[in-house]
């Protein structure tokens, strides 16, 4: 279980308009509760974009986190968005239909700096 756990970790960043939680490894039923607190702590703001650029797998119990996460945002007059899913989250979010209720978007790629 420690391995999870350290494999497993949640970023918050938070500007005027959006909260952004990056969630890195998998949630699963070691790690759901951990994934639902930042989601219920994150500060109230217009958008809140769930990244999942860098999670491997999402369980049935990280599914239903989002379907409450969404019901709870929208309480507050906000939006839960997911951003930039991995190939596997996205097999899931199609499959569950979950894709069809809460927005998906691919974030805008990082510009490269060159130094010449």
């Amino acid at each position: 279980m420690r391995e999870r756990e350290e494999r497993f970790h949640v970023e918050t960043t938070v500007s005027d308009e959006a909260v952004r939680v990056r969630v890195v490894g998998v949630i699963d039923v070691a790690t759901v509760a951990a994934f639902r607190s930042a989601l219920w702590s994150a500060p109230s703001r217009p958008q809140l974009r769930v990244d999942f650029s860098d999670l491997l797998m999402l369980s049935a119990a990280g599914v239903r986190t989002l379907v409450a996460a969404r019901l709870r945002v929208r309480a507050q007059g906000g939006e839960l968005v997911l951003v930039n899913p991995s190939p596997m989250v996205e097999r899931v979010l199609r499959a569950t239909g979950l894709r069809r209720v809460i927005p998906v978007v691919a974030a805008a790629p990082q510009r490269l700096l060159v130094a010449v």
